[in-house]
């Protein structure tokens, strides 16, 4: 039996275009600096990141809402082993904060040393625009501390 010649490996990349319309004023937020959640005109429920339509109730009638951005950390790991799609950052550490608001957040966590993380710090979730043009958001430590 003859063995089957073996292909050189090619890097295969995958776009998806997810529709944003009903969600647009929460990346020109960012992008303007500010931080949206959604609020449900129906039942009241506070979402971040925001939704286009309530989980609880179904509804599509939803407000939006400027937060504050304030928060405190509840949990928080390092990343040290990255998937293949963060392979180019070095190790980061992500954060779950409250926000003041009730509605918990997943950002990075960025500006602090990790042996300063604990669990209860106050943190500020921030917009930010990636090297690359990419609109995001990450949390800073409430209190700039000297590094």
């Amino acid at each position: 039996m003859s063995e089957m010649p073996t292909l050189p490996s090619r890097r295969l990349e995958i776009s998806y275009n997810i529709p944003i319309s009903r969600t647009k004023k929460f990346w020109d937020g960012l992008r303007e600096g500010k931080i949206y959640g959604t609020k449900c005109r129906r039942c009241g429920k506070l979402y971040f990141p925001p939704v286009a339509d309530c989980g609880e109730c179904y509804s599509s009638e939803m407000d939006w809402v400027e937060l504050s951005g304030e928060g405190e950390i509840v949990t928080f790991t390092h990343i040290i082993v990255r998937p293949t799609s963060f392979q180019d950052q070095q190790p980061y550490t992500v954060a779950i904060a409250q926000l003041k608001e009730g509605v918990k957040a997943l950002a990075w966590l960025k500006d602090v040393k990790r042996k300063d993380i604990k669990v209860g710090m106050k943190v500020k979730l921030v917009p930010r625009v990636s090297e690359d043009g990419r609109v995001t958001y990450e949390f800073r430590p409430a209190e700039k501390r000297e590094y």
